[in-house]
């Protein structure tokens, strides 16, 4: 070991500790041109709640003085102080902190550039006036002593259950029931919220469980926890699906959760007056209304089924069906069956038939990027989900502040590198795939599968199988055609050619979940809130200009007391957090002033 192997962990301590002491005194001295003399020309400010009762980046000096100039007085930050050691990282110092506000505990990740701030991610980790009963704070369960009045925990657990939503009203009302609406309702019922969570479907879980039967999880475990239970050790690292449903029950008996499953929203509309919502609801065939403060649209991040409509189509005689309605294989031993679209669920139900003895074709209609699950597992995901990741001491929960401390601005150039080596590894592989007249993509910019999921929400497959079988034949492939009509029998493509069909699936992916909103609540609505996910990026369907966060998730919204959470597992367990925090501060009425709402561009 080198002399300055030795000393660079100390240096980049005290330098992280000096910045953070300088930074401190200026805030507390309200000295904002001081603070700004502390981060370099091109700095980026990720704030989750603490500054801002927003999730909002800043982007440069200018973005900052802003912000700060606006929230400074109401948040009054103090103890900025390093957590454990700083590292080196090239020409970068990183370094973990704590913080505390007039309101709140904070927590947050540092990058210096020659001595200044490059990144600054600040997240709002609890209400220092709200603990959540939790570690020193948790209940205690037995009662001692003697008292006549005493309740069981069963005794109580059922009054609540009887109660809410009849004589007592919920604070919130979350709209769907699968992974997103529990983990939120999660983190809502150890706040203290009295929360409601409505699902059409009878059991917790059966939103997994009803889906094609060769789904399972593509990301791997570490990846997917949800809020306080983790995974057991002994978990599969990619779950199938009628397990994950199973966890699902067990995790919200186990929470509390009051989960009203055979459960119908009808429709919801905002009381001005009352500064309330109007949630009409069927539970198990009973009209009731419901009246929280807060409404959550939990529909998933798929939002409402893309069927396209194509001319003939009425005319078929075989069977059609979106992807999220396909049964599984099945019924279709030796049928003709036609899979429009060639993401996830276009691969995944296509192997699944080919494996039941179907004649399969895939229809690719534009460019996909396709990456290997082992590639991405140890190229792209493994710094921070992996067996090797925990055991260096990075938990899920401090992972997901490692991912969320990277500016969505930068996020290309750090995702870039990591793809270039999935590339190469498996070149092979991607040239058999295009030798079958597969269209290949990484990307508008090459920075692969992340990025392409957070502008917009499609456009790539996991590979766990499907992608050798296109690429030797086992399913057909015709790439860039499309459907020119359905006849009785078959499809006539834009080249002339025809297909035989039996089975048409349209894996052809959802539209923006505001169409939920518009179902539920109103056209109007929909419109005033605008397009939720994507960025503004100005790349393929993730219109500009730039916003800088996703649109509508997770943060307040231009519908008051109107929220949408979703996302993949590792979303919806990081950010319920926020969003968690944000009611439970309405609630008890701290004041909590928004800064930077955002506009709407685009309204679908």
């Amino acid at each position: 070991m080198t002399h300055t192997d030795v000393q660079t962990p100390q240096n980049a301590t005290s330098t992280a500790n000096a910045w953070l002491h300088a930074f401190d005194e200026a805030l507390q001295a309200k000295d904002i041109e001081r603070v700004l003399t502390l981060f370099n020309d091109e700095c980026y400010w990720r704030d989750f709640l603490a500054f801002t009762w927003n999730l909002k980046t800043c982007e440069g000096k200018d973005e900052i003085q802003a912000m700060l100039s606006a929230t400074l007085a109401n948040t009054r930050p103090t103890q900025w102080l390093l957590e454990g050691e700083a590292s080196e990282n090239g020409d970068t110092v990183e370094a973990w902190f704590t913080f505390k506000t007039a309101l709140a505990s904070g927590k947050g990740y540092l990058r210096l550039k020659e001595g200044k701030c490059w990144t600054l991610l600040t997240t709002m980790q609890a209400l220092d006036d709200f603990p959540e009963p939790r570690n020193h704070h948790r209940p205690k369960g037995a009662e001692h002593g003697a008292n006549k009045q005493r309740k069981t925990w069963l005794e109580a657990r059922e009054r609540e259950e009887a109660e809410l939503g009849y004589t007592q009203q919920p604070y919130c009302v979350i709209i769907g029931g699968g992974q997103g609406g529990i983990g939120l309702g999660a983190r809502l019922k150890q706040m203290g919220v009295p929360t409601i969570i409505v699902e059409r479907n009878e059991r917790a879980g059966d939103s997994w469980r009803k889906r094609y039967k060769s789904l399972c999880l593509h990301d791997p475990v570490w990846y997917d926890h949800l809020p306080y239970i983790p995974f057991p050790d002994n978990w599969p690292v990619f779950a199938p699906k009628d397990k994950v449903g199973d966890w699902l029950e067990m995790y919200t008996k186990v929470m509390e959760l009051n989960y009203w499953g055979s459960t119908e929203c009808q429709n919801a509309r905002f009381d001005e007056a009352a500064g309330e919502w109007v949630v009409n609801v069927k539970r198990n065939g009973e009209a009731i209304t419901l009246r929280p403060k807060q409404l959550v649209m939990a529909t998933g991040m798929s939002g409402m089924p893309n069927v396209p409509e194509f001319p003939g189509a009425e005319s078929f005689e075989g069977e059609q069906q979106h992807s999220s309605q396909h049964p599984g294989p099945d019924a279709y031993a030796g049928k003709k069956c036609v899979i429009v679209g060639s993401n996830n669920s276009a691969h995944d139900i296509a192997a699944a038939l080919w494996e039941h003895g179907s004649d399969v074709t895939m229809l690719q209609r534009s460019s996909t990027h396709i990456v290997k699950s082992d590639s991405l597992m140890e190229e792209v995901l493994g710094p921070l989900y992996s067996e090797e990741a925990v055991a260096s001491g990075l938990t899920h929960d401090k992972a997901d502040l490692l991912f969320a401390s990277i500016p969505y601005r930068l996020l290309p150039d750090f995702q870039r590198p990591a793809f270039d080596a999935v590339k190469q590894r498996d070149a092979a592989f991607y040239q058999k795939l295009e030798d079958a007249g597969f269209m290949l993509d990484f990307g508008d910019d090459e920075s692969g599968l992340f990025l392409k999921y957070l502008r917009r929400g499609s456009g790539y497959y996991i590979d766990v199988g499907a992608s050798e079988l296109v690429a030797n034949g086992d399913i057909k492939l015709r790439s860039g055609v499309g459907i020119e009509r359905i006849n009785p029998r078959s499809i006539t493509l834009t080249d002339g050619s025809e297909l035989e069909a039996d089975l048409i699936v349209y894996a052809t992916g959802y539209g923006s979940m505001n169409g939920w909103a518009a179902r539920l609540i109103s056209q109007e609505v929909a419109d005033k809130v605008g397009k939720c996910w994507g960025m503004g990026s100005d790349t393929t369907k993730d219109p500009g200009p730039w916003e800088g966060e996703l649109r509508n998730m997770w943060k307040p919204t231009q519908q008051e007391a109107l929220w949408f959470h979703g996302g993949n597992l590792h979303q919806s367990r990081h950010y319920s957090h926020y969003l968690a925090l944000q009611l439970k501060a309405r609630m008890e009425g701290l004041e909590t002033p928004v800064y930077g709402l955002q506009s709407v561009h685009h309204l679908a």
